[in-house]
């Protein structure tokens, strides 16, 4: 199956500014998903799409491909990420290169267990999904099944649709958020426009590893969590 990893990085960050390129530790915060990509022996190719050339001299200073800045209309906050992997894809096809399956690496959330994605590429290729999401565990507290909608009448009914709440916790079913890390989805359902198809398998994150950077208050969690990170992964 030939995988083509993907890592967006757009210039312009309202919440922190340059962020895909602000030292974290002492890497640029999109380093640590290009070493990662970089490590995995199962992706094809490997490419920064970005409308940025300070971003793009740093990720060819990592040794990855840079093979076009992005157009004005997808370079802004409202541009889709589906819209940036399907121009990433329509331009490779149109030099003749083409592809099974795209793995999405955002460097927002920056930290992933070593290995940790060709374990993602094993198992998505195991079952036969359309697609395959990173995910942790959502809270017992906030599980689904515990959680309640107003009505029109402005009364509580459970957000399951169930008419009895389950009582104990050990009862509940687990349940799962996207922590962002990783998205692997076959070129089909990218084409239609879907990041998951209609069948998405998925893989357990570590928990300690989660941070998704979008504010300067998660940046500064970043750096407080970092030491201990760093010798996890």
């Amino acid at each position: 199956m030939k995988i083509l990893a993907i890592i967006p990085a757009r210039g312009g960050s309202k919440g922190v500014s340059g962020k895909n390129i602000k030292i974290l530790g002492d890497t640029p915060l999109i380093g640590y998903t290009i070493q990662q990509a970089l490590e995995s022996t199962l992706l094809s190719k490997i490419l920064v799409s970005t409308d940025d050339s300070s971003i793009a001299a740093v990720a060819l200073n990592y040794g990855v491909d840079v093979p076009f800045l992005r157009p004005e209309k997808l370079s802004d906050d409202t541009a889709s990420s589906i819209s940036v992997v399907q121009h990433a894809i329509a331009f490779l096809e149109a030099k003749g290169e083409f592809f099974d399956a795209v793995c999405l690496l955002q460097p927002t959330a920056p930290f992933r267990e070593r290995g940790s994605i060709d374990k993602a590429i094993a198992v998505f290729k195991e079952k036969k999904a359309d697609s395959l999401v990173t995910v942790l565990q959502v809270p017992l507290e906030y599980n689904p099944h515990w959680v309640f909608e107003a009505d029109e009448n402005g009364c509580l009914a459970i957000a399951t649709g169930e008419k009895e709440i389950i009582k104990r916790r050990q009862d509940l079913p687990k349940a799962f958020f996207r922590d962002g890390s990783l998205y692997l989805t076959k070129i089909e359902a990218i084409k239609s426009g879907s990041f998951y198809g209609s069948s998405i398998s998925y893989m357990e994150s570590n928990p300690d590893l989660y941070v998704n950077i979008d504010t300067m208050t998660d940046w500064e969690k970043a750096v407080k969590k970092l030491p201990t990170i760093l010798r996890l992964i």
